[in-house]
C-alpha cells in the first residue's frame, strides 16, 4: 500500500474478516504470507489442504498394513498406560503407502506435537543440535528420507536418541569448548525408502522398526471409497474397483486418480463415477489398465522393438526413452520388476513373456534371432573383422590357409 492509502496495481485486497494465521504440524503460527504471492500458490494450497484432508486421524481410520497397526497400537497404549514417551519408530517402505500419515497418527494418538523435517535438510551437525534443542518434552520428530542425512549429523543422532543428550564444540582452536546439552524426551519417527542404508548403530536405536507393503486391490477400494466420501464424490463398487486396479497397489497413487477421475466425471457426464467414466478418464491421463503409465509404456516399447527384448544396459535404456538413468531405475523399473514384466540381469534388462503379451506383440523366434557370439564359416576374400591386412589376410590362424602354416612334429 502507498503512503497516501491507496493500493498497488495488481495487489489483492485482505479478506473481510480477521485472517487466522498459518501453523506448523507443532502448532506453533508460521510467517504471514505477503499479499503478492503467486497466483498458483491458492490451487497448490488447496491441492495440498486435499491431501490433508484424505489423511486418517487415527489408527482406527487407517485402512491396511493389518500387522502394522496392530504391532503399533500395542506400542502406543503402552507408552500411555506408562505415562511415558514412545519408543523411537522406524518406517521403511516405498513411497506413498502411508509412512507420513503414521508419523501424524503417532503424535494425535499420544496427544502431542508433531514437528516434521527431513534428511536432506540437516547436512551439519549444528543444523540437528538446532532441531533438537527447540523440541518440548514428549514432542514427535518426524524425520523423512532418514537415509539421507549427512553422517556426522547421523553418528549425533545416536546420543540424543539413547540419552537424549547431544554434545556441540563452541570455538574454534584453543578457543574450543566441548559443551553438553540435555535434551526433554522426545519420540523419533524415522521414515526410509532404503532401510538398508542406515548405519547399524542407528537403526539398532529404533524400539520399533515396520516396513510397509504394498496394498490388495481390495484394500485400495476401501481407501477409494473412503477418499470419495471426503471428497463428496458420488462413486459406485465397479468405478471404485476401476481405479484401485489401476493404483500400482499405492494408495496415494489412488486418491489421485479419483481427483483426476472425479474433475472429468465432472466436466463431461453427471458427476457419478463409472466404471465406463473411470476407465475413459484414466484413459486421458495415458494409465492403462495395469496401472502402467507413458514413462512405463516407453520402456517396455523401447526395449521389445528397439532391442528385441534385450538384454540391454540402463544407460542405453535411458538415452532410448530420452529420461535420466536414475528415473528410469528409481521410478519405472521396480513396478515393472513386481508386475513381472522386466528382468534384471547381469547382463543388462530382459522383457519377460508377460512384457510383449501386454503390449501385444509377438516375441522373436529363439532359433532365427542373431548370435553375435557364433561364427558363421570362413571370412570372405577381404572382409576381416579385425581391420585385417590387404588382401584378405588377418595375421590371425583364422583363415583357411592356416592349417597349411602348422610346423612338422619333431
Amino acid at each position: 500500500m502507498n503512503r497516501d492509502g491507496t493500493m498497488f496495481p495488481g495487489a489483492v485486497p485482505p479478506r473481510d474478516g480477521t485472517p487466522t494465521p498459518d501453523r506448523t504440524a507443532a502448532g506453533r503460527p508460521t510467517t504471514a504470507e505477503p499479499l503478492h504471492r503467486p497466483v498458483a500458490a491458492p490451487a497448490d494450497g488447496e491441492d495440498r489442504a486435499t491431501e490433508a484432508a484424505l489423511r486418517p486421524k487415527h489408527l482406527d481410520g487407517f485402512i491396511g498394513q493389518e500387522r502394522v497397526r496392530e504391532q503399533l497400537d500395542l506400542v502406543l497404549r503402552a507408552a500411555r498406560q506408562r505415562s511415558a514417551t514412545a519408543e523411537h519408530v522406524l518406517l521403511s517402505g516405498a513411497p506413498g503407502l502411508g509412512k507420513t500419515t503414521l508419523a501424524m497418527i503417532i503424535a494425535a494418538e499420544m496427544g502431542v506435537p508433531l514437528r516434521i523435517t527431513s534428511g536432506p535438510a540437516i547436512q551439519h551437525p549444528g543444523d540437528l543440535a538446532a532441531v533438537l534443542a527447540s523440541l518440548t518434552g514428549g514432542e514427535v520428530l518426524f524425520l523423512d528420507e532418514i537415509h539421507r542425512m549427512s553422517r556426522p549429523a547421523e553418528e549425533m543422532l545416536y546420543l540424543a536418541m539413547e540419552d537424549f543428550r547431544v554434545d556441540i564444540v563452541v570455538g574454534t582452536g584453543l578457543d574450543a569448548t566441548a559443551m553438553s546439552l540435555e535434551l526433554p524426551p522426545f519420540t523419533l519417527v524415522g521414515a526410509t525408502v532404503r532401510a538398508g542404508l542406515l548405519l547399524p548403530p542407528l537403526r539398532d536405536r529404533f524400539g520399533f522398526t515396520a516396513h510397509m507393503e504394498f496394498y490388495d486391490p481390495a484394500e485400495l477400494e476401501r481407501v477409494v471409497h473412503r477418499s470419495a466420501r471426503l471428497l463428496e464424490v458420488e462413486i459406485d463398487p465397479a468405478g471404485a474397483a476401476e481405479i484401485a486396479g489401476r493404483s500400482r497397489g499405492t494408495p496415494r497413487i489412488a486418491n489421485r486418480l479419483l481427483r483426476r477421475v472425479r474433475d472429468y466425471a465432472q466436466v463431461t457426464a453427471d458427476g457419478v463415477v463409472t466404471r465406463e467414466i473411470a476407465s475413459a478418464a484414466l484413459g486421458v491421463y495415458e494409465v492403462d489398465g495395469r496401472g502402467l503409465d507413458r514413462l512405463d509404456r516407453a520402456v517396455l516399447h523401447a526395449l521389445l522393438k528397439l532391442f528385441g527384448g534385450g538384454p540391454v544396459g540402463l544407460a542405453t535404456l535411458a538415452v532410448a526413452v530420452g529420461e535420466e538413468r536414475e528415473t528410469v531405475e528409481e521410478v519405472a523399473e521396480p513396478f515393472l520388476v513386481r508386475e513381472g514384466l522386466l528382468a534384471r540381469t547381469p547382463r543388462g534388462r530382459v522383457a519377460t513373456p508377460a512384457a510383449w503379451a501386454h503390449l501385444g506383440l509377438l516375441p522373436p523366434p529363439g532359433p532365427s534371432r542373431p548370435s553375435r557370439a557364433a561364427s558363421p564359416g570362413p571370412h570372405r576374400s577381404g572382409d576381416s573383422g579385425q581391420g585385417g591386412l590387404p588382401g584378405g589376410r588377418t595375421g590371425r590362424t583364422t583363415s583357411p590357409a592356416a592349417p597349411r602354416r602348422r610346423l612338422p612334429r619333431r
